[in-house]
């Protein structure tokens, strides 16, 4: 017998015990969890496998579930393609970072498509940190990619910074998923 008949027998049953409806939506969302293997029960896995696609996943079921998305703007496939430039700033560029008065000045470079993410992703990424704990953010193109000058006049912050460096300071910030949903909703979130 199927796990979602035997749901619905108990229900059936409690309900003509009890003389009243059972609310089934508890027991079913459980058992779309579950799967029923020799006897036992085991949860299925909700992880998507690969962080991107988690992303792409994430991102459409909001849409899905807005009633006011304008389906003749959304564009995933914009998304995926800023999620492309993410990973490729993260694993293929090359970094020089030398610390300066008051903070950390950061060379980043690479060729073909990784120079293009480079220079899609750190001007975009400078003014939303900017300000951020009192830091003073620069960036500007170079002919390998770009380069980015953080600062602070606070002691901790200039640590804090240099801590950070170039990688800490590009996922700083909680303004990524909303710039995400942004892009998929079709939203000119900042011009490149």
């Amino acid at each position: 017998m199927k796990v979602s008949n035997i749901i619905l027998s108990t229900a059936l049953s409690l309900a003509i015990w009890t003389g009243g409806p059972i609310d089934l939506s508890a027991q079913m969302a459980e058992n779309h969890q579950m799967s029923h293997t020799d006897g036992a029960f085991e949860r299925k896995p909700v992880m998507p496998g690969q962080d991107a696609f988690g992303a792409v996943q994430e991102i459409v079921g909001i849409l899905e579930q807005d009633r006011s998305t304008d389906w003749a703007r959304v564009d995933i496939g914009g998304l995926r393609a800023h999620l492309v430039d993410m990973n490729r700033l993260i694993m293929d560029v090359s970094v020089i970072e030398r610390p300066v008065e008051g903070g950390l000045d950061v060379w980043v470079s690479g060729s073909g498509a990784t120079r293009q993410a480079i220079r899609n992703m750190v001007p975009a990424h400078a003014p939303m940190i900017d300000s951020l704990n009192g830091w003073k953010v620069k960036a500007e193109l170079t002919a390998q990619g770009a380069r980015l000058t953080v600062t602070s006049q606070d002691a901790r912050e200039i640590d804090h910074i240099r801590g950070l460096g170039f990688f800490g300071l590009m996922v700083t910030g909680s303004h990524h998923q909303s710039h995400h949903l942004s892009l998929a909703r079709g939203e000119n979130v900042h011009a490149n």
